[in-house]
């Protein structure tokens, strides 16, 4: 299977706050459709703190994959390349130990055999795909928190857990020198179909960007860049937080 992408597109934006703990890789503007793997990474452990353990991520898998043949990619590579970002992670490690610096993950990757995503914490990723005159959310990651267990448990509803006070709590996330490593979860395809489209984003997206607005806004016949920019202005009006996103489409698949 060789699949051929459309530019991809990009936000990385501070949104509200005082400082930007977000990272992505490629950095925005330097994503071309040549590209075969995608990260974004909300860091946390308040100022400076996050945005090292994300920049550090996002560094780590760029390192170790970006000389690689990504045509045959696998669960194994994988790990291998989580491994090596938790060591960069550790030397990265600022030693504060009251606010432990840490980050989630989300990482996309398009091989020979389909589509290869993980995540780890509250960045999400979507698989789209349009049906007859709407999109509809083919695959969603499972958030790895409070409020996302709450969800699958029945207990509130994702209309109420935009709200919650405990929304911001997330239960998995990468950080530096732990006894034992969080894992991520995987999540693999073979059903990939040219018009298809893969949304990357932080939590900061999806205060302001739910599930019916995201499929509504990549169902418009616009240009993918002017779908980023409609995704963009959103946030800018709805969102506290940093605020960063991927949107990869499939121009084909032979």
């Amino acid at each position: 299977m060789q699949i051929k992408l459309n530019h991809p597109y990009a936000l990385n934006e501070q949104g509200l706050r005082d400082n930007s703990e977000d990272s992505i890789f490629p950095e925005k503007g330097t994503a071309t459709a040549d590209n075969r793997f995608f990260l974004v990474c909300d860091g946390m452990g308040g100022h400076e703190n996050g945005e090292v353990a994300s920049r550090a991520v996002c560094a780590a898998f760029a390192a170790f994959l970006g000389s690689r043949d990504m045509t045959r990619f696998d669960r194994t590579v994988f790990d291998h390349a989580l491994e090596y970002a938790y060591a960069w992670l550790d030397n990265e490690d600022i030693g504060n130990d009251e606010r432990k610096m840490g980050t989630t993950l989300a990482f996309l990757c398009f091989h020979e055999s389909g589509v290869f995503t993980a995540h780890i914490g509250d960045s999400r990723i979507y698989h789209l795909r349009r049906r007859e005159n709407r999109v509809a959310i083919l695959h969603k990651s499972q958030d790895h928190s409070q409020v996302g267990e709450m969800i699958r448990a029945g207990i509130i509803t994702e209309e109420e857990a935009a709200t919650h006070p405990r929304r911001n709590v997330i239960t998995r996330v990468m950080q530096p020198n732990q006894k034992k490593l969080v894992c991520a979860d995987i999540h693999e395809s073979g059903d990939v179909k040219a018009g298809d489209y893969f949304f990357l984003c932080t939590d900061g997206i999806v205060e302001s960007v739910n599930d019916e607005l995201l499929c509504d806004i990549i169902s418009r016949d616009i240009d993918d860049e002017s779908k980023m920019d409609a995704i963009h202005e959103v946030c800018l009006e709805g969102s506290r937080d940093n605020f960063s996103a991927y949107l990869v489409s499939v121009a084909c698949v032979n």
